[in-house]
């Protein structure tokens, strides 16, 4: 769990690799990565465990890790939907996100986002 501390001093950019300028609503964002959006966006989160994750998961998707992990396995058994890709480290997501025409991610506030990725939605 991420103390209150932690939580509150860390912002996350979610960010995407988009031929034009788009911005998102927190909602928006949120279904994309629940697998609630049909879209011609790819979602891409961290592995569990990375710090980023659980900021990402408890400022924008509101949900614990286990909450979240316990759905995808719903998910996957009904074959309703698939779980965002997985990479395994900030530098791997922006390299994922660089190579992958609509793919869409989050870092930390405080790197060094490319100028060929979108920001879409600051955490805060």
């Amino acid at each position: 769990m991420v103390s209150p501390q932690v939580l509150a001093a860390s912002e996350i950019v979610v960010v995407a690799n988009l031929p034009a300028p788009v911005s998102m609503q927190k909602h928006e964002i949120r279904n994309l990565f629940m697998g609630g959006a049909s879209s011609e966006f790819e979602p891409v989160t961290l592995k569990p465990g990375i710090h980023e994750r659980l900021i990402f998961n408890a400022r924008v998707v509101g949900l614990t890790e286990s909450r979240i992990q316990s759905y995808w396995a719903q998910m996957r058994f009904s074959g309703r939907s698939k779980a965002p890709v997985q990479v395994s480290s900030v530098e791997a997501m922006k390299q994922y996100l660089l190579d992958n025409k609509g793919s869409v991610g989050y870092l930390p506030a405080d790197s060094n986002v490319p100028d060929t990725l979108t920001v879409l939605y600051t955490s805060g």
